[in-house]
């Protein structure tokens, strides 16, 4: 008897202290992805893919178990022109018909400080994966209207559009797009 109690107890104290990371699904509604670019060398074009989708794995005591999914859809583009949006959609830039998902799914993710992690994922675009490093803010924690769980991350970086295979318009339209995306997810 004294042996199984002393069993139970060492799985009790081992169950407690396993960290296991929270699952959070993105709030489309209060995150968005916004993007700009150079047009003609003089000034820059912003815009938005509007309703994020996607999992957030999050581990604040062990951020490298953490893990990020996240879904964007090209049909979801948003400069506030209809002309340019639906030449955005076309197979000169982003094609949407035959490739209607941007994704990025993390590989790695390492605590950088207090409040940054560095997020390595395959970022594909255009049918184009590529691998990036990310800084990730965490950019706090609360809770919902009703109580659950809620966490937000914010992060700015930069591509290069022709590195996933949209070269059209070079020298009128910008290589570089410098992207920010701010996700706020629902605990599940």
């Amino acid at each position: 008897m004294k042996l199984a109690a002393s069993v139970f107890a060492a799985v009790v104290v081992l169950a407690s202290s396993l960290v296991f990371a929270d699952t959070y699904a993105v709030d489309p509604v209060h995150s968005f992805a916004m993007f700009r670019i150079r047009h003609m060398n003089t000034s820059c074009v912003y815009g938005r893919i509007n309703g994020p989708e996607g999992t957030i794995s999050y581990d604040a005591a062990a951020p490298e178990k953490s893990s990020f999914e996240i879904t964007l859809k090209a049909e979801n583009i948003d400069t506030a022109v209809a002309a340019r949006d639906n030449h955005l959609k076309s197979p000169t830039f982003f094609n949407a018909k035959e490739y209607p998902t941007l994704t990025f799914k993390s590989t790695s993710v390492k605590k950088a400080d207090d409040t940054h992690l560095d997020v390595t994922g395959d970022l594909t675009i255009h049918g184009v994966t590529k691998s990036v490093t990310i800084s990730l803010e965490v950019a706090g924690t609360g809770k919902d209207m009703k109580g659950k769980p809620i966490i937000g991350f914010e992060s700015t970086f930069t591509i290069k559009r022709s590195d996933f295979g949209m070269k059209e318009f070079a020298g009128v339209v910008g290589d570089e797009v410098r992207i920010t995306v701010a996700m706020e997810a629902d605990q599940k």
